[in-house]
C-alpha cells in the first residue's frame, strides 16, 4: 500500500522577518548620495542602526532625519573624508560609543574619473587611488576588529566593498578607474581567504551602468558626454537596485556568503 500522506501535507514556507537586520549596526561610507544613500536607507528600514559616513555633512544630516522619521531607526550622520586615516579613526570611536560596535561595513565611497590614456589630467588619477583603493583600505583596516568581535561572539559580520564590472570589461577611456577597481577585487578576495575562517563574511558588489551621480565631475567633457549616451542607449539600474542586492546579501544566515554579487541591465546579459 502506498503511503500518500506526503502528497496531502503541505509544508509552510519559511517566514522572512520584515525587519531582517534587527540589532545589527551598519556603517555605510559615501553615504551622501547614490548607491551608499539607498543602501542606508534599505538597511534603516530593515531595522539596522545607521552610521552615515561622507564628505557632505548637509545632506548626510538631511538623510538621516528623513530614515529617523521614515524608519524610526538610530542613525549617526558624520562628516568623514575616508582618504583621512584619523579622521577615520575618531569616526569609529564615535560611532561606537553612540551605536555600538558595528558588525556591517559597506565600503562605497568610490570616484569615477574617465578620459583617455593620454589626456588625463593625473590629479585625478590620483584621487581615484586615494577614494577607490587606499580609502577603502583604511575603511576595512579601522573597523576589522569590530566584525571580528560580532564573528567570534556568533553573530553575522559582514565587509562589503563595493566594485565595478569595470575590474573586468576593458572600457578603453577609464584605465585608472578600471584598475582600482581590479585592486578591489583582488584585495575582496584575499581579504575572503583570510576572515573568512575567523566568522567574518567579505564580498565584493560589482554594478554595472547604475544611474548616479557617479562620473559626474570628470574633467574630461567627451568622456563625461559618452558616458551619458552609453546609459540611454539601455534601460540602466538604480543604485535602489543596487541596495536591494546588498541587503539581500547581508541579510542571508550567518552561514551563508555571497562572495561576489554582478549587478547589471539585464540587456547586457
Amino acid at each position: 500500500m502506498t503511503d500518500n500522506l506526503s502528497e496531502n501535507v503541505s509544508v509552510p514556507a519559511p517566514r522572512v522577518s520584515a525587519r531582517p537586520l534587527a540589532g545589527r549596526v551598519a556603517v555605510v561610507t559615501g553615504a551622501s548620495a547614490g548607491i551608499g544613500a539607498a543602501t542606508a536607507r534599505r538597511f534603516a528600514s530593515a531595522g539596522a542602526a545607521v552610521a552615515l559616513l561622507g564628505r557632505r555633512s548637509s545632506l548626510l544630516d538631511d538623510l538621516a532625519a528623513a530614515l529617523r522619521e521614515e524608519c524610526s531607526a538610530d542613525v549617526l550622520p558624520l562628516g568623514v573624508d575616508v582618504t583621512d586615516p584619523a579622521a577615520l579613526a575618531t569616526a569609529a570611536a564615535t560611532i561606537r560609543a553612540a551605536l555600538g560596535r558595528p558588525d556591517l561595513v559597506v565600503a562605497n565611497a568610490g570616484v569615477m574619473l574617465g578620459a583617455p590614456f593620454d589626456e588625463a589630467d593625473t590629479a585625478e588619477w590620483d584621487q581615484m587611488i586615494d577614494v577607490n583603493l587606499r580609502g577603502l583600505l583604511a575603511t576595512g583596516r579601522v573597523f576589522v576588529a569590530d566584525l571580528l568581535a560580532a564573528a567570534d561572539a556568533g553573530r553575522a559580520a559582514d565587509l562589503v566593498n563595493l566594485g565595478s564590472t569595470a575590474a573586468e570589461v576593458i572600457f578603453a577611456d577609464y584605465p585608472v578607474y578600471g584598475a582600482t577597481k581590479a585592486a578591489v577585487t583582488q584585495l575582496t578576495r584575499n581579504l575572503r581567504a583570510s576572515l573568512g575562517p575567523r566568522g567574518v563574511r567579505v564580498r565584493s558588489v560589482d554594478p554595472a551602468f547604475a544611474v548616479t551621480e557617479l562620473g559626474a565631475s570628470m574633467a574630461h567633457e567627451a568622456t563625461r558626454v559618452g558616458l551619458d549616451e552609453m546609459r540611454s542607449a539601455i534601460t540602466t539600474i538604480t543604485a535602489e537596485d543596487v541596495a536591494d542586492a546588498i541587503t539581500y546579501s547581508v541579510a542571508a544566515p550567518a552561514r551563508v556568503n555571497i562572495a561576489e554579487l554582478t549587478v547589471v541591465p539585464t540587456q547586457l546579459g
